[in-house]
């Protein structure tokens, strides 16, 4: 799937200035995330650390939860992009691919991206293949 370079723009900018409201006192590890639905609405969110760090949620995952409280449905959301403040693009933490894959579409994309001209891309087969699902807990 591809994604019109004007929303993939907008989606960037809103992960740079969600990055800029990261509580990450911790790792000193900022990050941002926009992501967009088929509706064409787009919602962002940054990492919010604990100092139990099992509490902290990641910037995609605050995005995705965002999308979902303002009544996206599961699987309506197409595009995420990452944005981490430095020179390389990092991919997704393991616990935010499972959530993408269950809240995101099928064909879903996510980009993660920087200060520099590093850009990494997965698809929904490539950041998380045979994933868990909820179909997963009825067999």
């Amino acid at each position: 799937m591809t994604i019109d370079p004007e929303l993939f723009d907008r989606l960037k900018a809103m992960a740079v200035s969600a990055a800029g409201h990261s509580h990450s006192p911790y790792s000193r590890f900022r990050v941002g995330a926009a992501v967009s639905s088929v509706s064409g609405a787009a919602y962002s969110g940054c990492n919010v650390e604990n100092a139990s760090f099992g509490l902290t949620q990641c910037a995609e995952r605050a995005a995705l939860t965002a999308a979902v409280s303002a009544g996206e449905a599961p699987g309506s959301l197409q595009f995420l992009v990452l944005y981490i403040p430095g020179t390389e693009a990092h991919p997704p933490c393991g616990a935010c691919r499972q959530v993408m894959r269950e809240l995101m579409s099928e064909d879903s994309m996510v980009w993660s991206t920087c200060d520099s001209e590093d850009v990494r891309s997965w698809s929904a087969a490539e950041y998380l293949p045979d994933p868990f699902t909820p179909e997963s807990l009825q067999r």
